[in-house]
């Protein structure tokens, strides 16, 4: 579904990114991991539009994105939940998640069954449709953020560190619900720092580190390599 080959990029002068490969296939979860300023939104960025890299390509169902602006991005089907949320706080759940279907904003019927699908997966956002998203706990600010990208009805979701800031509980509720959505056909590349959470939920996993992978394989073999359990898992190596 998703193809990312040899992609380099840079903000102004620094380099971000260092001739990155990597692919996601249609009904997979996965993960791309590694710590601060490995690179791991740059990746997004790329991938959304946001940023266009200085030399590689990014190709979605067979199709290169890499010149296509982000509406156009958007509609060819890749939505994505950016770090830290960013709800509408002055708005209702119910206006941002309108602002996610936005698209199809003159097809009422679409929007209002698609956020009936959103509510169904969410309760807590129907119990909170007329509430401010401000007011919001941060777990409940994480599932209005899911469900506005949802709104699309996207083929592919990339998800930004969707454990930041989030008590343990939430954050498993965040990650039940993720696999809920994957559960329904949607396609994941999940970006996090919570290394042992995302590779417990993901098929694969690639680790980045400054700019370039160093590591890809299945979850289950990534959770048992060394170097990723000493780095990333604050575990030991295996003995024997």
């Amino acid at each position: 579904m998703l193809k990312v080959t040899g992609v380099e990029a840079s903000y102004e002068s620094v380099r971000a990114l260092f001739g990155l490969s990597l692919e996601v296939k249609m009904g997979e979860i996965v993960c791309l991991i590694g710590v601060n300023g490995a690179g791991k939104t740059t990746t997004l960025r790329v991938i959304t539009g946001a940023l266009r890299p200085t030399l590689g390509d990014v190709h979605f169902n067979e199709k290169s994105i890499v010149r296509r602006r982000m509406s156009e991005i958007v509609r060819l089907g890749i939505s994505c939940v950016p770090e830290g949320r960013r709800v509408f706080g002055t708005m209702t759940v119910e206006e941002n998640l309108e602002i996610g279907g936005y698209i199809r904003r003159r097809d009422k019927r679409w929007l209002s069954e698609t956020m009936e699908q959103i509510y169904s997966l969410f309760p807590v956002l129907q119990d909170r449709k007329k509430q401010l998203g401000g007011t919001l706990s941060g777990g409940e600010q994480q599932m209005l953020a899911l469900g506005r990208a949802m709104m699309s009805r996207p083929k592919l979701l990339l998800l930004d560190e969707p454990s930041m800031g989030l008590a343990p509980v939430m954050v498993e509720r965040t990650f039940d619900a993720i696999q809920g959505i994957a559960l329904k056909g949607t396609t994941l590349l999940l970006v996090e720092q919570n290394a042992r959470m995302a590779l417990t939920v993901a098929n694969r996993g690639y680790v980045l580190q400054t700019g370039r992978i160093v590591l890809h394989g299945t979850a289950e073999a990534l959770l048992n390599n060394d170097q990723v359990r000493q780095t990333y898992l604050g575990l030991g190596g295996r003995k024997g």
